[in-house]
């Protein structure tokens, strides 16, 4: 969820066993919100500079130390409190799904009468109590060399983390990155100790199970676990977005079910050999299988049902939802407002990245408008004094952002001085235009909200995935999770269209894109092309057999059905208008 809005949520709700995800790209924007905390709860401060040796990777560090000082300082007084008389521990209990093992148990604590019986159940429970787990996010892509950093930036970041005092796992994200891989092995902390215990953990979020394989044997060749493979909807998700050639969630999603045993069998060899070559002793302690999680899209009980019992998956993500629950995420009041009041049309795919990955994104931003005055005032682009996605030399030596006014006054001129038609040019301009700061933007309704800048000094970037549409918020951190699990009344309408219904209609909008921008003479193109058609049409089939299944409450499938005939049919005209159009192979 961007750099900024869940960077304090373990503060937030990690004390109530709610695991969450911090995004450590930007260590600056962690080290102005570590001094704020800091203040908050009269921990020491000391700052460490923009040029300090090893500056990133202590940053991040110290960072999030602070955050598992306040996480454990927090829970720690909510389980020592009285379970009679602690609403908020009483609240640890109640948030848990009903089918939870502690939440029958605290259900029989409330109901008897007896009082040494309640003070047995009570040290019961309160001994069972834990933290909710502090993940960290590193985004493979983004990865700049810095002449000025012996590290690159994401090996930089994935050093902080190993070097802090949080146990927990490194979610990368973004693709294959093989320097960041490789810089796993360096530490010894992603590997067993001789109880067998994991002090930090690997987590991969993949598009499918070929790059789940391929990517779990690059690392179980230097003897690293992946602990859990994140399966992520390529397009129905926030932030960017990775285009999956067209393969839909359940087609995916059967692969792995039919497929998962596979990753054990071809991976664990490999791990279990590079712990003898080392002479290390190899002790699973029975949590070497990685789990298979699912995210993207989940509005609903009734679909975490079916992608849990259909496939077989043992845990969901929610993540934008989230985005209008205050108590959760940190967003200013008026970006918040701009979420509550959007619309499907207010969500959508864009050009905004720098990095050329579509980006899910909110029309009408903060951002958005701030960069539209810029382009008035004839000074379009921004500044760039964080640069961590610089990567384009088309003009200049050193990399450079494709947001930046650097950038787009070099572009713009070619553009303008190139021999093509007008029309092309326009479209040209636009795709420059579209840029935005991501680096600065995305931290600044962080900052915002904890009244660290103003609001006139840090245009708000937001990147939503078109699921909140139908979330209007806000809603309390209790409403949402009752929402998630099914207790009480839905907090989205009954006509709300099935998470795959919007996933096909999201790939099949991304195909007509791609074949009206086609080569009609590349045959290459083409070839992908007909692949692309033959998965969405493959996904379509998996989603019209499970129409015919008994839908689990809160899931429309009865939308399911119906978008799954209108697309099939789009795809079909999509298809005839490639095959009329005259291909030269020649």
């Amino acid at each position: 969820m961007g750099t900024g809005f869940s960077i304090d949520t373990p503060i937030r709700v990690g004390h109530l066993c709610i695991d969450s995800v911090i995004s450590i790209v930007d260590d600056l924007l962690v080290e102005r919100i570590r001094k704020q905390y800091c203040a908050e709860y009269g921990l020491d401060f000391h700052s460490i500079s923009r040029n300090a040796e090893d500056g990133r990777a202590r940053r991040i560090a110290a960072y999030l130390d602070m955050v598992q000082e306040i996480v454990t300082r927090k829970f720690n007084d909510i389980r020592d409190a009285s379970l009679s008389y602690s609403a908020e521990k009483q609240r640890y209990f109640e948030l848990m799904e009903d089918s939870h093992p502690l939440k029958s148990l605290y259900l029989r604590f409330i109901s008897v009468s007896d009082e040494s019986e309640k003070q047995a159940l009570e040290a019961d429970l309160t001994a069972a109590m834990r933290p909710g787990v502090i993940d960290v996010n590193i985004m493979s892509k983004v990865d700049r060399l810095d002449p000025a950093n012996e590290l690159s930036d994401a090996v930089a970041a994935l050093k902080g983390f190993v070097m802090s005092k949080v146990e927990a796992a490194v979610v990368l994200s973004a693709g294959f990155n093989p320097r960041l891989y490789s810089a796993l092995a360096s530490f010894q902390e992603f590997y067993r100790d001789e109880s067998g215990y994991l002090k930090k953990r690997i987590i991969l979020k993949v598009s499918d199970f070929r790059s789940a394989l391929i990517q779990g044997k690059f690392l179980a060749k230097k003897g690293l676990e992946v602990s859990e493979f994140r399966v992520e909807s390529g397009l129905n998700c926030g932030g960017h977005a990775f285009y999956s050639d067209g393969k839909l969630l359940p087609s995916i999603l059967k692969e792995f079910r039919e497929q998962r045993d596979q990753l054990k069998s071809e991976l664990q060899p490999m791990i279990e050999s590079f712990y003898a070559t080392m002479g290390w002793a190899y002790n699973a302690d029975g949590s070497d299988t990685a789990e298979i999680t699912v995210q993207g899209g989940i509005g609903t009980d009734g679909e975490r049902k079916r992608i849990q019992e259909e496939y077989g998956i043992a845990r969901t993500g929610w993540g934008s939802p989230f985005l209008v629950v205050p108590e959760a995420t940190n967003v200013d009041k008026a970006t918040l407002n701009h979420l509550i009041r959007a619309e499907e049309s207010d969500l959508y795919l864009s050009q905004a990245s720098p990095l050329g990955v579509p980006f899910n994104n909110l029309r009408h931003s903060g951002s958005q408008e701030w960069h539209a005055k810029q382009e008035e005032k004839g000074k379009p682009g921004s500044p760039c004094p964080k640069g961590f996605l610089k990567s384009n030399t088309e003009f200049t030596t050193e990399a450079i952002c494709t947001a930046s006014s650097e950038y787009m006054s070099l572009k713009l001129q070619q553009i303008d001085e190139s021999a093509e038609l007008e029309s092309v040019k326009s479209k040209q301009r636009a795709g420059v235009l579209a840029k935005e700061c991501l680096c600065v933007h995305l931290g600044n309704a962080s900052l915002i909200n904890m009244g660290i800048i103003k609001e006139s000094q840090g245009p708000q970037a937001i990147c939503p995935g078109p699921n909140l549409a139908w979330f209007k918020g806000p809603y309390s951190l209790n409403r949402m999770i009752d929402h998630i699990y099914g207790r009480g009344e839905s907090l989205v309408p009954s006509e709300r269209p099935h998470m795959f219904a919007k996933e096909i209609t999201m790939n099949i909008d991304y195909l007509e894109t791609l074949v009206d921008n086609r080569n009609p003479d590349d045959k290459k193109q083409n070839q992908y092309l007909e692949n692309v058609i033959r998965n969405l049409q493959e996904g379509i089939d998996r989603c019209k057999e499970l129409t015919s299944k008994q839908a689990f409450p809160n899931e429309n499938l009865d939308s399911l059905a119906v978008v799954a005939a209108e697309q099939e049919a789009r795809l079909e005209r999509i298809h005839d208008t490639m095959i009329a159009v005259p291909v030269r192979l020649s």
